[in-house]
């Protein structure tokens, strides 16, 4: 960790000794992003841990680091290239699995357009997830905690990845062949392929229809259970003012190797933004996450992962590069999974504020 801090702080000096100086021209781009955050949970557990089924924003009664990064960025006409290292507990949580500094990498990648007339990419590298409409980067989600369905599926992802933009924008399309879900590293004994796709529609500037899969093994071989999941979403802008966002994510695993045999979950959400002004937004959002057998959220429990969620935020722009945000959030489950006062219970309540910056 010493030593990931300490390339931070040399990248950071890196920028401010360049930025005057760096052209419009220039290949290389230097940025960074830092977001620190207090959450208070209502059940007041302990050891400041929030349930294991969040990954971001998970600390307790604590001023903490979520995300920060610095990301140096190459690209010309064929090539193209990002290296990003990170800190926080968004790292320290989302990345358990991972080995070594492999932890602190949020992004190590490189890309080579493969058609001289067609926008058509190869990448390959550790990259952010193909699934979903929100990532771990703060500022650009409309809430400032992720969706219970955002949490449970992958943030990352590495592989190899084709693309494909249509000429006018309007199409994006991507086949991926990956190490697994959410896997930096091949779990032990695993010499399985997964694969994802991606298909992207966006008929104006306003709205965008999405369509992302995953199919592989997450497990060793000699217990493969196949994963085949779905993730849709539509992200309109119905006024200037207003916002929706529609998302539903639905999956299947095989309940033991060589069976034709299926568990499943699925999770929709809507969120609802208003722009009160060019500063100040709110957003509204209703979640629901079943996972009845506990394929992605284990609790042991009679009824498995049955919870419906519901948030309220404010976000507060000072400056371009710069935002306040405010989040009240509630989570009901079937069963009694959460704690409160020290006893079990079905109710969890939490507040959540954030400051991020980019530069």
């Amino acid at each position: 960790m010493k030593t990931t801090i300490l390339l931070i702080v040399l990248a950071l000096g890196i920028t401010n000794l360049n930025a005057q100086d760096t052209a419009k021209t220039n290949p290389l781009t230097i940025s960074g992003y830092a977001e620190v955050y207090y959450r208070f949970d209502f059940g007041t557990p302990a050891n400041h841990e929030r349930p294991s089924f969040f990954y971001s924003y998970n600390r307790h009664n604590e001023a903490n680091l979520n995300l920060g990064f610095v990301k140096a960025n190459y690209t010309t006409d064929k090539i193209r290239g990002n290296v990003a290292l990170m800190a926080g507990t968004y790292p320290e949580y989302n990345l358990a699995a991972e080995q070594g500094l492999l932890k602190n990498i949020f992004e190590a990648n490189v890309g080579f357009k493969i058609s001289k007339n067609k926008n058509l990419w190869i990448d390959a590298g550790i990259m952010p997830s193909h699934i979903g409409f929100e990532s771990a980067i703060g500022k650009d989600c409309w809430n400032l905690t992720r969706s219970l369905l955002a949490e449970n599926s992958p943030y990352y992802e590495s592989g190899i990845k084709f693309g494909y933009t249509s000429d006018n924008q309007k199409i994006y399309f991507a086949a991926m062949y990956l190490n697994g879900w959410q896997r930096i590293q091949r779990i032990p004994g695993n010499q399985t392929p997964s694969f994802g796709t991606q298909l992207s529609y966006k008929p104006n500037s306003k709205i965008t229809l999405n369509w992302s899969t995953f199919s592989g093994n997450d497990l060793p071989d000699s217990l493969r259970q196949n994963r085949i999941f779905n993730n849709f979403f539509g992200q309109f802008q119905l006024t200037e003012k207003f916002g929706l966002i529609a998302g539903f994510d639905v999956g299947l695993q095989q309940i033991k190797k060589d069976t034709n045999a299926y568990n499943n979950w699925y999770s929709p959400v809507i969120i609802l933004q208003y722009k009160l002004s060019d500063k100040i937004r709110i957003a509204a959002r209703g979640e629901y996450y079943s996972d009845e057998k506990g394929v992605i959220i284990v609790t042991g429990t009679t009824h498995g992962f049955k919870t419906m969620g519901y948030s309220l935020n404010m976000d507060y722009t000072i400056q371009e590069n710069a935002l306040w945000r405010i989040e009240a959030r509630g989570l009901t489950s079937e069963d009694k999974i959460f704690i409160m006062d020290n006893i079990p219970s079905n109710q969890n309540y939490f507040i959540t504020t954030a400051f991020a910056i980019s530069f």
